[in-house]
Parts: structure tokens; sequence; C-alpha cells
């Protein structure tokens, strides 16, 4: 049959004819999975069903037109038809069927532009603040003031647990307990987290007694809503846990679905004592400095009394990566991470906190940038309401010069977290390596509203005022950044490098010898001299420290190339062959 024949042959059997209807008719079904489906709460996975469905049903719907033909005599190959009869009998019939089809699938394809529109415009603002919630720090009423872990510890489950519900917008650890311990009035707290309620409560523990307390207050008017006391057995948390989130969801009228409820109801550990360690070492970990080396031992622990806790392996990971480069070297402190980030991922692939510290290994340690992003990338698909993963994936595409992009993923954790110290810094970080300096200031200027004392605010707001060209004020920064931390490597490199390109060699060099005598009794990081030597202009010196950060697998190397310190050596021929060993 040569090709002129066929084309006319597909015509005749009206392949072309059931093509056509098949595409409209299949969008027709797809429109009504993405726009309907939602409406009614029908998984995504039933979407995702009906897509490729519709789309393996394409070429069987075509070999079924070759070979068959309709009649009113039922289903008869196409051969044994009398074409002519046919023809006559059904020759407009499928126009209809497409006209039809078509006519709804546009009806539908534009109501749902119009309701996604206008959700966002009106319904949004609305219906998400009604059901936005914030879990204030338990209070500790112990008589045992250590017990405070075990408080902070039932907060965060019940963030966690309510994270878990659709529909349900919770705000980020960081923001709810900035207001630990202070007597802030209710409805100034929902103003600024942005929520319409809140969970307050209390958790007292007597032996092996435990007693907790939780209300639902409205944030606008500091009504309560729901409360209720809960005296159980310490073996009894979770269950506790699982019941004030349902009853969360039901005063809110959140609909709470089958899969969700596992989730919630689901155990870390059926060894008490491996969690009750596990919460100490988060307790300490939480405080994100030297401190929180004390967490390790915990986390060590509980893994001995239960060697399936994956929670406690992904706590240990992001112990580690917090302190490589900083209190521990890095090729000590991220081989470690990588293990136990492993380690937990194998025992729960669910756990989104262990698939973000895999990613900051890839990225720091690994300098493997595609890994990097698909494993923070696959901790916001396991948790899309994590603040910390959409911070941690901003961190990432701003030191891969994707400013831009990360704006989009900083503003959605600042909405997650609207006090958090580090989503600002990452956002003006990202910031200062595309050269934006008003903007970097912004962001570090609110992240100083949030904590003046903050040495890291400064210093990041020093080197944003110095890229403008305010050198004064950046000094002033620096300066008051190593009051509040003096003997941080990281900042006295930044210090050092501004003292250096605005004049004041003198007091470059004494920051060197700052440096010189921490080393004799605490690790260094080697990228913390890169900076004051390239400030003064000794390149050699510069690309003899940099050749050590190399060795020592610096995390700073991964997002050096953008950072305006490293400008004056970007020229130099060893620059780009340390980029590529690097991988860029």
């Amino acid at each position: 049959m040569n090709s002129r024949n066929f084309f006319a042959e597909l015509k005749r059997r009206n392949v072309y004819k059931v093509a056509v209807a098949y595409a409209i008719v299949g969008w027709l079904l797809v429109q009504i999975a993405t726009q309907v489906f939602p409406f009614l709460e029908i998984p995504n996975w039933a979407v995702r069903l009906v897509i490729a469905l519709v789309v393996i049903g394409f070429p069987i719907a075509l070999v079924i037109a070759w070979a068959f033909e309709a009649t009113p005599e039922g289903i008869k190959r196409t051969e044994d038809v009398d074409l002519i009869v046919q023809r006559g009998a059904k020759k407009y019939v499928w126009i209809y069927v497409v006209v039809i089809a078509a006519a709804i699938s546009v009806t539908l394809f534009f109501l749902g532009r119009y309701t996604a529109g206008n959700k966002t415009a009106t319904a949004a603002p609305n219906e998400l603040q009604a059901k936005s919630i914030a879990v204030l720090p338990f209070v500790n009423m112990s008589a045992d003031k250590n017990d405070e872990y075990l408080s902070d510890g039932v907060s965060e489950e019940l963030i966690t647990a309510l994270s878990k519900i659709t529909g349900l917008q919770v705000k980020a650890r960081t923001s709810s307990f900035a207001f630990k311990g202070k007597n802030e009035d209710i409805q100034k707290i929902g103003e600024l987290l942005h929520v319409s309620h809140l969970l307050e409560g209390s958790v007292a523990k007597a032996g092996n007694k435990l007693r907790i307390t939780a209300q639902l207050i409205q944030a606008s008017d500091g009504n309560h809503e729901w409360s209720d006391t809960y005296d159980r057995e310490m073996q009894d948390i979770f269950a506790v846990r699982s019941e004030v989130a349902q009853q969360v969801a039901a005063t809110l009228k959140v609909r709470l679905l089958g899969e969700e409820k596992k989730q919630i109801d689901k155990k870390p550990t059926e060894n008490l004592e491996a969690y009750n360690l596990y919460r100490q070492g988060r307790f300490y970990a939480d405080k994100l400095s030297e401190e929180g080396m004390k967490a390790l031992p915990f986390f060590q622990q509980a893994i001995e009394k239960d060697p399936h806790f994956a929670l406690a392996y992904a706590g240990m990971a992001d112990n580690y990566v917090i302190a490589a480069d900083a209190i521990i070297p890095p090729r000590e402190a991220f081989s470690k991470a990588k293990e136990a980030a492993l380690k937990a991922i194998e025992l729960d692939d669910s756990l989104a906190e262990a698939h973000a510290s895999l990613g900051l290994v890839h990225y720091h340690y690994d300098w493997d940038w595609p890994a990097a992003e698909q494993e923070l990338k696959r901790a916001i698909s396991l948790n899309p309401q994590s603040a910390q993963s959409y911070t941690l994936y901003t961190h990432y595409l701003a030191g891969m010069g994707r400013y831009d992009e990360a704006k989009k993923y900083g503003a959605r954790a600042l909405e997650l977290d609207p006090l958090s110290l580090s989503a600002h810094w990452f956002l003006g970080w990202g910031a200062i390596h595309a050269g934006r300096s008003d903007e970097a200031i912004g962001f570090f200027s609110k992240a100083l509203e949030l904590d003046p004392d903050n040495p890291w605010t400064r210093w990041f707001l020093g080197r944003a005022y110095l890229l403008s060209g305010n050198s004064s004020r950046a000094i002033e920064e620096m300066e008051t950044g190593l009051r509040f931390g003096p003997d941080d490597p990281l900042g006295l490199g930044f210090a050092g490098y501004v003292y250096a390109v605005t004049g004041r060699r003198a007091d470059a060099l004494k920051i060197l010898q700052r440096l010189d005598e921490l080393q004799k009794r605490r690790f260094i990081s080697t990228i913390s001299r890169v900076y004051v030597y390239a400030g003064l202009g000794d390149k050699d010196k510069a690309f003899e420290w940099l050749e050590k950060a190399y060795e020592e697998r610096s995390d700073s190397l991964a997002w050096f190339r953008f950072d305006p310190e490293s400008k004056s050596l970007q020229s130099d021929p060893r620059f780009a062959v340390l980029m590529r060993k690097i991988g860029f």
C-alpha cells in the first residue's frame, strides 16, 4: 500500500475522526479531573491516573477505529460494513460529539481559571486565614524545670501533626517559639503571625503520669473555642497528640483525610526512653550554637535504645550539618551527617527533614548540585508546610545564583515562618550575590528588627552596605557584630575584608593574628583567612588558603564564586581552575 492509499484508508476507516474526537473528549476528562476532583477533595493521585489513562488510551482508540465500525446492528469489523449505508447513517454524528465535548471542555477550563483566580484574589485571604493556626510553646508545669524539653516537645509534635492536615496552614516552630516566656497579647500574636487561631497549653509530668492541657483560641478576640485536659500515662503521649490534632481540625471544620489520620496516629518509636532522649537532643539542637553540640550524645543514646528510630538519625544529621566548618572540620562532620541522613531515609523515606539534611550534604560537601536540588525538592514535596525545607532550598538557589527563583521559595518560607531569621538571611544573601544591595539591606534590616543582637545579621548587613558603597555603615555593622560574636571565624573574616578594602590595613592584619590565636585552641575554617587576604590584595596568600579550603572541603566554596569578596580573585586563572575542580 503506497502512502496515498494508506492515508485514504485512514480517512475511509474514520481514524482521523476518532483521533480528533478522542483528543477533545480526553481533554474534557482531564479538565474534569483537574478542576472538579480538587473541589471534591479527591486525592491528587486520582488526577494523575486519569491523565495517564487518557494518554495510554489514545493509540488503543486508533487501532480500534482502524479495525472496527459502530453500526446500528452493533460493532462489526470494517471489512464487513457497507460503508455507503454507514456513511449516510452517521455522517455528522461525530461532529456533534466533538462540538459538545469541546464546549464542555472550554467551559470547564475557563471556569477553573476563574475560580482559581477568584480564590487567590478573594477566598484565599478569608478562607485560608480562617483555617490558619500557630502552636505556642506549651508551658512546663512540672516540678522539675529540666522537663522543659518535654513541654517544648509536645508543642513541636502538635506542629508536626497539624502540618499534615490539608487545608490547615500551620506556622513553623521558629515563629511560634519566638513568644516563649513572653506575656504577649493574643491579638498581637495573631497579627504578627497572620493566623486566625492559636493553640496553647501546658504539660505537667510526675513520675510516669502526664497531664496535658490544650485550648484553641480565636486570635481576633481571645475567645476560647475549645479546651480539654488529658490525664494519661507517659506512653500515651502520641495518642494525646493525635486527639488534640483531630479536635482542632473538627473545631475549625477542616476535613481530615484517611491517609492524614494515619500519619497523625503514626508513632515515631515504641520505645518511650528513646523518645525522651530524642526530645532532649532536639531541645539543645534547636539552639543553633556551640551549646547545640550537647544534642549529639542524646541522639546517639536514643539510637542505642531503638536502632530503628529514624527521627533520631535525622536529628543527628541536622546537628552535624550545623556544626560542619563552624565547630567541627567539614570532612568529619559532613561524612557523619551523610551517614545519619541516609540511615534515616532507609528507615523512613517519608521524613522530609532527613531528605533536607542529605540535600545540604550534597550541596555543601559533595558539591553535587543536581543531587542537592533533587533532595531539597523531595523534602518540600514530602512536607509542603515545612518552612525549613523552603528556607534551605532558598539557600541553595541563592548559592547557585538563581536569585529570582530563590525569592519565590523564600517568600513561601516567610509565609509559613514570618519571624524566621534564616529565611530573611538567605533572601538577603541571594540579593548580595545578584548585586542588588538595596534589596539585601531590606531583608537584613527586617532580620535586625527580629533580633538586634544577632551577630550574623550584623555581618550580613555590613556586607550589603559595603556593596552599596556605604563603607562607614559597613564598618559599624561589622564591629557591632564582633561585639556580639567576638570569636566567630567567619565573622572575623568578613570584618577583616571590610577593614582591608576601606584602607584599615593594620586592623585587617590584626584579624589574621586573632585567627591564628583562636586556631591554637579550636577548629577554625580556612575560608575565613581567604576573605582577609582577598581584601588585602594578596592573591598568592588568598589562593594558598583557597587550596587548603578545597582540601578541607570547606562548605563556603559551594557559593564563593558569587560572593562579592571573590571578585578581585576572579580574573586570576587559578580561580577558574579551582571552580572547575569544585564542579562548576
